[in-house]
């Protein structure tokens, strides 16, 4: 066992990574069922429909178009398509519903990421110790404090919840909602790729190839059967003395 920090290979992290996704999107997928049920998300969804059909039969137009669907149509047809969603827009009841079901799907989406990783990086690393997910237990990679002191649920928790699942996953994905809704177009692939060549540039620049989370949190992800995780500083402290001490006794005089 070693003293220094022994990072865990890329293909060991890589594996793993793949491996807990898998897992995560379970949970989301199981978390998102189960809002979607209680808050009645189905009902909501199928009224605002109800909305679209509504105005497409009574305008004879559809709604569902692309850009260049909309460039194509006749300049009658362009016509009609803008007074039916002229008085689409302007219907309390459609958007009430419409209001209704965009506030309940940011809910839902961010409610069921957040479980999702509370779940499977936060409460299951704090029970199999090490920072393991179930991932990191099969491949046999941990995380600690890059000063080789055991991960602190403090920390875990802001490895977890303000790098991965804030930084690293609700940003990106409030930006590609946005870019799906109209709202933010060419800037937003800009910030996407923006954000990817960050977490490039650090696994490739930093020594311990850490992403954003780890660089936040201090920690490092290690290669557990070669690397020496103490429990607290006091446990470290005593390490180096003893390391010192033989230091000091191997000298010739």
């Amino acid at each position: 066992m070693n003293f220094d920090i022994q990072t865990a290979g890329m293909y060991k992290r890589i594996s793993a990574f793949l491996f807990d996704i898998i897992m995560l999107v379970i949970a989301i997928a199981g978390a998102g069922l189960f809002l979607s049920e209680a808050l009645g998300y189905e009902g909501h969804l199928d009224m605002l429909n109800r909305d679209y059909a509504r105005f497409e039969q009574e305008y004879n137009v559809s709604f569902e178009m692309t850009n260049e669907d909309y460039n194509m149509l006749t300049e009658k047809e362009r016509a009609d398509f803008d007074k039916a969603y002229a008085a689409l827009s302007s219907d309390k009841e459609f958007m009430a519903h419409y209001t209704m079901v965009i506030n309940l799907t940011l809910m839902i989406v961010s409610i069921s990421v957040l479980t999702g990783y509370l779940i499977m990086e936060f409460a299951l690393p704090i029970c199999l110790k090490n920072g393991q997910t179930l991932g990191k237990k099969i491949f046999g990679i941990a995380v600690m404090h890059t000063s080789g002191i055991s991960i602190t649920p403090v920390l875990l928790f802001i490895r977890t919840v303000l790098g991965k699942y804030t930084l690293e996953t609700m940003v990106p994905l409030f930006i590609i909602m946005m870019i799906f809704f109209n709202s933010i177009g060419v800037v937003g692939m800009i910030i996407l790729g923006l954000i990817l060549l960050v977490q490039l540039i650090l696994v490739i620049a930093t020594p311990t190839n850490s992403f954003l989370h780890d660089i936040l949190a201090k920690t490092v992800v290690v290669d557990l059967q070669s690397q020496m995780i103490f429990k607290n500083g006091a446990e470290l402290l005593e390490y180096k003395k003893k390391l010192h001490a033989e230091e000091v006794s191997n000298k010739d005089y």
